[in-house]
């Protein structure tokens, strides 16, 4: 099964009133061990390393967000600054120049979407909440 269709549905979900599209890029991985579900070859991929997806999984599995507090939340080989987490399942993050991270988790996956700079992380994270809890639904 391709999940890179997800990705466009994400992409689709962050629109705003006016049309205006707020992430530019997602992934999907695996909340046991961080495994890829979407492919890198999807224009709009956030290409995470096997070792940040995995950093990220272990995270989200422990519920021990204090890695991302003192070393921030590592994609495409940039920190992130984490700004929050909230009910175990979602991480904030951003970085000043280059737009936002949203990280939400289902049962067995994390959905992360990049926000765009000067984008409206709230879209993003309204477009992660509903795919992941789309994967709820089905027990994912």
């Amino acid at each position: 099964m391709s999940w890179d269709s997800y990705i466009d549905n994400l992409v689709a979900q962050s629109k705003d009133s006016s049309g205006t599209v707020h992430v530019d890029k997602a992934v999907l991985f695996g909340l046991d061990g961080g495994a890829l579900w979407t492919s890198n070859s999807h224009a709009n991929s956030l290409k995470i390393t096997p070792t940040e997806s995995a950093n990220i999984a272990r995270c989200f599995k422990s519920r021990d967000f204090s890695a991302f507090m003192s070393s921030g939340v590592m994609a495409e080989g940039m920190k992130y600054q984490f700004l929050r987490e909230e009910d175990n399942k979602i991480v904030l993050a951003k970085k000043k120049g280059n737009g936002a991270l949203t990280l939400q988790a289902s049962k067995t996956a994390i959905v992360c979407a990049h926000c765009v700079e000067g984008g409206q992380q709230g879209n993003a994270n309204k477009a992660a909440g509903v795919i992941a809890e789309y994967l709820e639904s089905l027990g994912m």
